[in-house]
């Protein structure tokens, strides 16, 4: 390649340079080496002085990437972090409603809450083995954490409802005329044909009969609501208890009454005191248990103390 040079004053033109192959070749090498060192150059000053740089769109130019990767790692593990927390807050409130259930169902099998120690971790020891131990990933951990979190949830769920089967059983129970009325353990007539004391012929006696002191408390045995508390022809003072499920316990012969109607009473709570009004030969009690209106034999429901 030839330069040439044409002047306006002369008309004679001359060659200034003569640019061969080799020319060239070189200024290119020349131009890539001054290129890289300007690149290493720039590179080094972002190493040393972009953190004093408070230029931002120069500082972005210089920001280092690999600092950018670990940032954004970082920030990463941080929200992570962030989300495990939570999930372990969780847990936690988890743990306290499991132990108030466990209380609970203590509570109502009777048995010691101390003996179980809920509010304690189990004892644990042994020697150490190191078998093909293995360091957990985060996000290994992560799972586990997540799976626990279910089973602590389904766990909740079956106690919670073991816990209402057991409230449930416990409220029928306390719904069902099991208690005795009086203190007493023998009835003075049963339940079934007998020869009534006033025909002396044979008749059906539809509740059994406690034979007490007059003034001897009569409690309800069982809860429910009062539906009838006044003198009937027949059975004198009595009271009438509705118990649900068309369960009714009915108290004669009373000598005073201490129940209105529509009053809700408990089981063991005392309703009358024993006398001998209406048709009565003497101060008892004459108890009666009635499904649907039908008499049933109250033997197969009280529980006589022992």
């Amino acid at each position: 390649m030839n330069i040439i040079l044409i002047s306006s004053q002369s008309a004679q033109a001359r060659k200034l340079l003569v640019l061969t192959r080799t020319h060239i070749t070189l200024f290119v090498a020349v131009l890539l080496t001054s290129v890289m060192m300007l690149s290493l150059c720039l590179y080094y000053f972002s190493l040393q002085y972009a953190h004093r740089i408070d230029a931002p769109i120069l500082k972005t130019l210089l920001v280092n990437p690999q600092e950018e990767r670990h940032q954004k790692t970082q920030s990463q593990l941080q929200d992570d972090l962030n989300v495990m927390a939570i999930k372990l807050g969780e847990m936690q409130a988890q743990l306290v409603r499991l132990d108030a259930v466990g209380a609970h169902l203590l509570e109502s099998s009777g048995l010691e809450l101390n003996d179980f120690m809920l509010n304690q971790l189990p004892g644990q020891g042994g020697s150490y083995i190191d078998l093909n131990a293995e360091v957990i990933s985060f996000r290994d951990f992560e799972r586990k954490l997540r799976r626990l979190s279910m089973m602590l949830d389904e766990r909740t769920d079956k106690l919670e409802a073991l816990e209402t089967l057991l409230r449930s059983e416990k409220l029928s129970s306390s719904v069902l005329p099991s208690v005795m009325p009086v203190d007493t353990d023998w009835y003075s007539s049963g339940f079934g044909y007998r020869i009534d004391p006033f025909t002396g012929k044979r008749a059906f006696h539809e509740g059994v009969d406690f034979s007490a002191k007059a003034g001897t408390p009569i409690r309800a045995a069982a809860g429910g609501v009062v539906v009838y508390s006044d003198r009937h022809p027949e059975y004198g003072k009595m009271v009438e208890i509705d118990h649900g499920d068309d369960m009714v316990s009915r108290y004669a012969h009373a000598s005073r009454l201490h129940v209105e109607v529509g009053q809700v009473v408990l089981q063991g709570q005392k309703i009358a005191e024993v006398g001998s009004t209406g048709r009565s030969t003497g101060p008892h009690l004459h108890f009666e248990i009635r499904h649907k209106d039908i008499p049933q034999n109250p033997s197969r429901f009280l529980k006589k103390p022992g």
